[in-house]
């Protein structure tokens, strides 16, 4: 391509973009450049100096390579390409001195520091650094900061990088950190010590490249070596991100990112990062039937005759709760329609049409929210449901995108037009069109992100299809965002029943419900509840019968731009705890009417051959439907489906480090005389 720039980087010639930092060029040579302050995803600091390279016929000083771009450097003579070494002598001499100053004041807390074993700091210490110190003079210490209840910080350590600066500030969107002082009185500080409100701030943990910030609820309980690693996905929202679970012995002990594109970048929400513990809390480890009113201890046995006996006794009706894999769904649909019951998935109420991807997926991909210069947001809180992806809205923002929303007026971290509250204000925007105009005379790619608070209301099938014409109108790709990890597998696998909920409800003998506890079942119907935990849907049951939760199994999910994903089974179930699918299987075989299937791979063939597209683990596909009946949207103001962050399914609303989070955001929007 004519607008490369030919470089040669220690002894070997490439072709990059003139736009590219040294850092970049040499990553792209196969060559790795030690770092602290520099991150791909944030802005240039170039305070660490760790990343200096010699410059031939450059200035006789070696150069900061995350600040200086191929097209600053000199040719050589006669036109050469310039010349630029990462391992000379001066390079490996000024490296050598930086980490000595940066080993100046950094304490000797290796033996249990939190970070010890995945150290930035330590890993390159030991190639450039030194067994001894010329500094004789005492360190300095630094008092330690209160961030809250999930980031512990050990400031004495911190070298300033301002990464976890540069990511509130930036990603975050909060201004609530800084650097005070000047020389050995620098030092990285909040504002009037006051705690980040952000769903993302557990992530400067992970940009922290020493043990200054370290997770707290982790905190001194294990070491790296010792962790079983699974790389799976999250269920905590329908995007779907990206995760690894580290487990120890039987028990999940952290979560943390993996890098991922097209989906989370490598950021993740803090009830992703911190829900761990309530996968060990109040859990289901063996089954339970209800006698005189009160539930008490079975076998598998006596729980599994119980009941089939109830399926046998009418009208059934299967529900499909927020955190159900799809060969769930798919099997739980299997079962009930054999006995001539309907499955129902929506139990929010959303308006989606089943058969029309189009419709409840929509035809775009969330990594084009990246070059989209226009985005409507239609009666969704991104921050609240998608914090991750509400920070690539942002991202966007910052890029000069504008945003409009249409629905409940809240703090998205950044700036955005206001258009109204209700599908009028829906209405009104489609019949002007005045802003869509100004779009498509640009030429501009542009993006409609539609909420499930915008369709679980009466007039929700109108304002999906108004939603659907904007789209169109304007040339804008289509976005459904999700509040349900389950929610498009099981509208992909059309556990779906004409009239919704009410209509699976009604007249039903006995309700199935795989991991139901977001609603509460109308008295009447017996309750046979196959869930992971003691929450709502338990203690409405007749029957429960214990299942895995998603860390323990292997299952697929899809997300909310319609990309099938697989999540692997980290550990084990607790007590008689078992899959999922094992479960509904044994349910099958106790009404008479075993389903083909004795594993879970002969299930996931089965699967695919009724729903080819889920087999393409990874991908977005392209969606098919058509286009919606009109209707008249009403004037019923859209509510987010989130109200509380923190605790939006079981697994979170058992954790005690959510319920603290909760409190403490509570406390925040309570009005204080002041105010």
């Amino acid at each position: 391509m004519a607008n490369l720039r030919k470089i040669i980087i220690d002894d070997t010639e490439i072709e990059v973009d003139p736009a590219l930092t040294l850092i970049q060029a040499c990553e792209l040579a196969g060559i790795e450049i030690p770092r602290f302050c520099y991150h791909e995803r944030l802005s240039i600091a170039g305070n660490c100096r760790m990343c200096l390279v010699e410059v031939v016929g450059g200035p006789p000083k070696p150069a900061a390579s995350c600040a200086m771009q191929v097209k600053d450097l000199r040719p050589g003579p006669e036109g050469a390409p310039p010349v630029v070494r990462t391992n000379s002598p001066m390079v490996k001499k000024a490296r050598e001195g930086v980490m000595e100053f940066l080993l100046i004041n950094h304490p000797l807390d290796c033996p249990i520091c939190d970070q010890g074993g995945e150290c930035d700091l330590q890993d390159q210490a030991m190639a450039y650094g030194v067994d001894f110190s010329r500094f004789r003079e005492p360190k300095r210490a630094v008092d330690d900061l209160d961030l809250g209840p999930l980031v512990e910080t050990h400031m004495t350590r911190c070298i300033s990088c301002t990464r976890c600066v540069r990511f509130t500030t930036e990603v975050a969107g909060v201004s609530v950190m800084g650097q005070t002082g000047r020389g050995e009185d620098a030092e990285i500080t909040t504002y009037l010590g006051a705690l980040i409100e952000s769903e993302l701030q557990g992530n400067i943990i992970d940009l922290c490249p020493v043990g200054a910030l370290v997770s707290k609820p982790y905190a001194f309980t294990a070491r790296p070596w010792e962790l079983t690693k699974t790389e799976t996905v999250d269920v905590m929202d329908a995007l779907g991100s990206s995760i690894r679970v580290d487990v120890k012995g039987r028990e999940v002990m952290r979560i943390l990112p993996r890098n991922h594109d097209g989906v989370n970048e490598e950021w993740i929400s803090d009830k992703t990062r911190f829900v761990w513990d309530g996968l060990r809390r109040q859990r289901l480890d063996r089954p339970y039937v209800r006698d005189a009113g009160k539930l008490r201890p079975a076998s598998w046995d006596e729980a599994l005759g119980r009941a089939a006996e109830a399926l046998r006794g009418g009208k059934v009706a299967g529900l499909v709760g927020d955190l159900a894999p799809v060969e769930a769904a798919f099997w739980l649909k299997g079962v009930v329609e054999g006995l001539g019951g309907v499955v129902e998935c929506r139990t929010d109420g959303a308006a989606l049409p089943p058969g029309n991807r189009l419709a409840y997926v929509g035809n775009a991909a969330i990594e084009d929210i990246d070059s989209a210069r226009f985005i409507h947001l239609i009666g969704t809180n991104p921050r609240a449901e998608a914090p991750v992806l509400n920070a690539r809205i942002r991202k966007a923002w910052l890029a000069g995108a504008r945003i409009a929303l249409v629905g409940e007026a809240v703090d998205l971290t950044y700036d955005y037009a206001h258009l109204g509250t209700d599908g009028a204000a829906l209405a009104a925007l489609l019949a002007g069109l005045q802003y869509s105009e100004q779009e498509r005379a640009q030429d501009a790619p542009s993006l409609v992100i539609v909420g499930q608070g915008a369709l679980t209301g009466a007039d929700g099938a109108a304002v999906l299809a108004a939603a659907m014409r904007l789209a169109e109108a304007t040339g804008s790709g289509f976005l459904v965002l999700h509040s349900a990890a389950s929610r498009v597998g099981a509208m992909d696998v059309d556990a779906t029943c004409e009239g919704g909920l009410s209509a699976a409800l009604d007249g039903a003998a006995t309700v199935l419900a795989l991991g139901v506890d977001e609603i509460d079942i109308p008295a009447g119907p017996t309750v046979i509840y196959q869930g992971s935990h003691g929450d709502r849907g338990a203690h409405r049951a007749d029957i429960i019968l214990p299942a895995a939760a998603w860390t323990e199994e292997n299952g697929l999910f899809v997300n909310t731009e319609g990309r099938p994903q697989l999540a692997l089974r980290a550990g084990f179930p607790p007590g008689e705890a078992r899959e999922n699918w094992a479960i509904l299987r044994a349910l099958s075989g106790r009404l008479d009417a075993p389903l083909p299937w004795d594993s879970l791979a002969q299930l996931r063939r089965a699967l695919m051959e009724a729903h080819p597209h889920l087999g393409a683990i990874d991908e977005v596909p392209e969606n098919s439907g058509t286009r919606l009946p009109e209707g008249a949207p009403g004037t019923v103001a859209f509510a987010s489906p989130v109200r509380d962050f923190h605790l939006t399914n079981p697994i979170a609303r058992a954790s005690a480090l959510m319920g603290e989070m909760s409190r403490m955001a509570a406390g925040r929007r309570m009005k204080v005389a002041a105010e």
